[in-house]
This record gives C-alpha cells, sequence and structure tokens, in this order.
C-alpha cells in the first residue's frame, strides 16, 4: 500500500507556527511513504524562507521527499537573481533537481516545473515536458498509481480561476490520460477539491487532485489550512484510491473528507 501526503504552498514567511507544528504532529504520526510538495513552498524565495522550509523538510519523519518549486519560489523583487539564478535558492534548499521522480512497486510520481522565471504568476507546460512525461506514466506497471505533479491547476471548479489554469493543460491532460495517468496533483490557487478531467469520446477516470495551503496565513475565503493524504493499494482488478482532506481545525489536523476514486483498469 502507498500512503502518500500532498503539501502546497506553505510560504514559509508568513507561516502559522501553531499550524507548523500540528503538520509535524500529523506526518510523525503516520509512516508515509513520500512527501510530495507542489510548490510555492516560500513567499518571497528568500534565503531565510527556503531556511526555514529546510528546517520544517528535516523534521518531517519521511526521508522520501520530493519538490517542485511554485512561483513565489522564483525571486520577485530582486531582478539580478531572477535573471540570472531564478531558482538558487529553491536548489541550495532542495537539491539541484527541479524535474523528480518517485517510484515505488505501487506508485510512479514524476513531478515536473511548471513555473518559468520571465512569468510572473502563469505556469506552463511544454511539448517536451508532455512528452516525456507521457512515456514515462506508459511505462508504468499495471500495479502502480500513476501521478503527475503540477503547480498550477489542470482543471478548476469555478470560472474565476480559469485564468490560473496551467499553460497547455489541455494537450498535457489528453497525452497523460491516453498514457495511463490517474491523478495530477497541484496547488497555487489555496482551493483543496478533487474533480474528474472530462476526455472527450473516451472513459476518463483521471483526478485533478488540488491541495490548499498548508501552513501559511494566507488562507483563501476564510478556508482552514489544509493537507491530502492519498491511499492507494496496488490491485489489478477494483482499482481505486482514496483522496483524504486534513483541516486545521481546534489546533490539529482533522480529516473532514475522504473521496474513493474509481480509476481505469
Amino acid at each position: 500500500m502507498s500512503l502518500l501526503l500532498h503539501i502546497s504552498d506553505t510560504h514559509f514567511g508568513t507561516e502559522l507556527p501553531e499550524v507548523v507544528e500540528a503538520l509535524l504532529r500529523l506526518e510523525n504520526r503516520e509512516a508515509f511513504d513520500a512527501v510530495l510538495w507542489s510548490g510555492d513552498i516560500t513567499q518571497r524565495a528568500t534565503a531565510a524562507e527556503f531556511a526555514a522550509a529546510r528546517h520544517f523538510a528535516d523534521r518531517l519523519r519521511c526521508r522520501v521527499q520530493r519538490a517542485i518549486p511554485g512561483n513565489h519560489d522564483i525571486p520577485l523583487f530582486n531582478l539580478l537573481a531572477r535573471a540570472t539564478q531564478p531558482y538558487g535558492e529553491f536548489c541550495r534548499a532542495f537539491g539541484p533537481a527541479l524535474e523528480t521522480e518517485y517510484c515505488a512497486p505501487d506508485a510512479m510520481v514524476v513531478m515536473l516545473n511548471t513555473t518559468r522565471p520571465w512569468r510572473h504568476r502563469d505556469g506552463e507546460v511544454s511539448a517536451a515536458q508532455i512528452e516525456d512525461t507521457a512515456a514515462r506514466l506508459a511505462s508504468a506497471s499495471p500495479e502502480q498509481l500513476r501521478v503527475v505533479v503540477v503547480h498550477q491547476p489542470v482543471g478548476v471548479l469555478v470560472q474565476s480561476d480559469e485564468h490560473n489554469l496551467l499553460h497547455g493543460h489541455e494537450a498535457a491532460v489528453r497525452a497523460w490520460h491516453a498514457a495511463g495517468a490517474d491523478l495530477v496533483l497541484g496547488g497555487h490557487i489555496h482551493l483543496p477539491y478533487v474533480v474528474e478531467l472530462r476526455i472527450e469520446g473516451g472513459d476518463s477516470r483521471l483526478w485533478a487532485v488540488q491541495a490548499g495551503t498548508a501552513v501559511s496565513r494566507r488562507r483563501r475565503s476564510g478556508l482552514p489550512n489544509s493537507v491530502n493524504v492519498i491511499r492507494y493499494q496496488a490491485a489489478r482488478h477494483d482499482r481505486h484510491c482514496t483522496v483524504e482532506r486534513w483541516d486545521f481545525l481546534d489546533g490539529e489536523f482533522r480529516q473532514v473528507a475522504s473521496t474513493r476514486l474509481a480509476l481505469r483498469q
């Protein structure tokens, strides 16, 4: 069984200490196989903020962690750093790889960098990224849960969020669905939800799983801080996984929702 913790938009520099400690307690209680960070780790991409994020990561019980940058992890006001070393602090804190992968007998997770230094907020996935990710997904075994992690969403619930959609998401969703993807994880808009991505002319069963803001005071519309827990038991028949939403309530992270997702056979 795979047990994955999906956290996003921690925005260190705006973190709430009591929420940080509560998330550590949740993570330390569970035997997570991997922790997946879907970007916006910091607020302004400073060395101090990345040091705080690294300190938090080092306190997690799970040693297997994969992280991608978000748009906030590129310097905004330091134009020289943005032009010459846009990912310098990210790499010093989380290693040189801007894209990475997590593989286990029952899970394959592909982590993509969808930020671009010349963009302030919007994200983009290139044709090369789409093709390479599809090839990796297609190589997965039937038992593996196939997951792609990006920062910006590939599916939204409300029209007002459509401008935040990942540029290139339509082509990406089609290609990744054809290659067997099960879930696309994201963040960026601080709104937790699960939505089925409709694929024209076929059985979709490809799900966008969005995370809220994990520990930052930059919450959306009064929503609490939240993280996602993904549970998957490898099976050739009756493939499904469960996405749990855990909210910070009354001083602790508590499970408030559990969604059973049917996956393609």
